[in-house]
């Protein structure tokens, strides 16, 4: 098949006076192919017909198979035309799909899509929106593998909103990143609306869950779950994730801790978000303006009094990082693992071992200050223990020293040799060997 271009260029050269082999050569085509085009027999641009479709046997099958299924692969396709003797390629088979207009159109996904979406109204202090945001990539030194997560909370009326950083899903992170959201928008909505998210709903049927259920009457809120592939309507907070994925999270730094990142998450959301302008009945203003103006309930004076736990690994100086200031614990746990766990709105935090002993109890230091608590007992007990090791007439190896074998091992290395190597023979001397040597000799050396 020759493109417009080449049959342009074919035409050119034999109105040059170029023979029709001379074309083929430097065309790197067949001298028909070129005679049939110079004469107007092949369009450019299409292929030739073959006399015989060869995918005409199987175009029953792949209408019939597509019909039942209009999202089958083509790849699954080929393979069972292949079982059925397809020796075609998968490339004319997808164009053959293409041209033919095989694939039907789903009417069950196009109704989704292409179907009429209502104006849902949004009356100020009405309804919450919440979701959780998944962030690829977090910095090593968080520890949260290759995920971390955004609660996003925002309010429909007026589009603000407020996230919070988690390491995981749990119900406890849940309660704490909805208290802490809350309280930053300004007071709580009448209605939370969530996804199905298994920590409020059970998924299959979207009936709230008992322990939530305590939650929300305790922040005098109903809630109302999205029904099941409808994320228009939760809209706002959508499009609150995508800001924060887009303008937020791509610009944080790698050398930033987790408080760090929570407090830049704040700033931009007062900075950025709060200041974008919305169209209101009474002219413009921005977002900030508007969600002063939402009539919201003031919060609880305490948290729901959920408990967050989480792994830690205690460092060398036998300290515990937790929200940005580090909590002291015994120097025996240095370099171990230990669980955290915090009661919300209680201003303490236990350490306790894997085992669940609890072996440190700290009052909680404000997040994010750097501060150092610690007990004057592990102070103690610490530098003790450092003092014991310094003073220690025991030194570590060098790299390049000499060790001979000592005492014990000389001993257990005698006690080898004489388990292991064979006993000697005892020499036996045969004079009649001699004897018969010296009878055989004739002649001097």
């Amino acid at each position: 098949m020759l493109t417009r271009e080449n049959d342009v260029e074919v035409h050119a050269l034999h109105n040059r006076g170029w023979t029709i082999s001379a074309i083929a050569r430097h065309t790197g085509h067949d001298r028909k192919t070129i005679r049939a085009y110079l004469n107007g027999e092949r369009t450019p641009g299409q292929r030739k017909k073959p006399a015989e479709d060869p995918f005409a046997p199987f175009l029953d099958y792949v209408t019939a198979r597509l019909i039942e299924d209009p999202h089958l692969w083509s790849r699954t396709l080929c393979d069972e035309l292949e079982d059925l003797g397809y020796t075609q390629s998968y490339p004319t088979l997808t164009r053959q799909i293409r041209v033919r207009g095989l694939r039907p159109r789903c009417v069950d996904c196009a109704q989704v899509t292409e179907r009429a979406n209502a104006v849902i109204e949004h009356p100020p202090g009405e309804e919450t929106q919440w979701d959780w945001l998944e962030l690829p990539n977090p910095p090593d030194e968080w520890g949260w593998g290759s995920t971390a997560l955004l609660l996003v909370g925002s309010l429909s009326h007026s589009g603000r909103w407020r996230g919070y950083l988690a390491p995981d899903m749990t119900r406890p992170q849940v309660i704490a990143g909805i208290d802490r959201i809350t309280r930053r928008l300004g007071g709580v909505t009448k209605t939370w609306r969530f996804d199905r998210m298994a920590t409020v709903c059970h998924p299959a049927t979207g009936a709230l869950t008992a322990e939530f259920a305590g939650v929300a009457k305790y922040y005098g809120a109903s809630v109302a779950i999205c029904p099941p592939r409808r994320g228009n309507r939760k809209g706002v907070v959508e499009k609150s994730n995508h800001t924060a994925a887009q303008r937020w999270w791509r610009t944080v730094p790698d050398e930033v801790t987790v408080e760090q990142a929570q407090a830049s998450c704040d700033k931009f959301c007062r900075t950025r978000s709060d200041v974008r302008m919305r169209r209101t009945r009474d002219g413009r203003s921005n977002v900030a303006t508007i969600a002063k103006r939402e009539p919201l309930s003031a919060p609880p004076a305490a948290p729901y009094p959920a408990t967050v736990t989480e792994m830690r690994k205690v460092s060398r100086q036998a300290l515990v990082a937790w929200k940005g200031n580090q909590y002291s614990v015994p120097p025996e746990l240095a370099m171990s693992e230990v669980v955290v766990s915090e009661r919300l709105g209680d201003r303490h935090i236990n350490i306790a071992t894997a085992s669940g002993m609890v072996i440190a109890r700290h009052r909680l230091a404000p997040a994010g200050a750097g501060a150092q608590v610690r007990d004057h007992g592990h102070v103690v007990a610490l530098d003790a223990l450092a003092q014991a090791g310094a003073s220690s007439s025991r030194r570590p190896h060098r790299r390049k020293e000499r060790i001979p074998p000592g005492q014990a091992a000389r001993e257990a290395a005698a006690v080898l040799r004489r388990t292991t190597t064979p006993p000697e023979q005892a020499s036996v001397i045969d004079l009649s060997v001699y004897e018969r040597a010296a009878q055989n000799r004739t002649h001097l050396p």
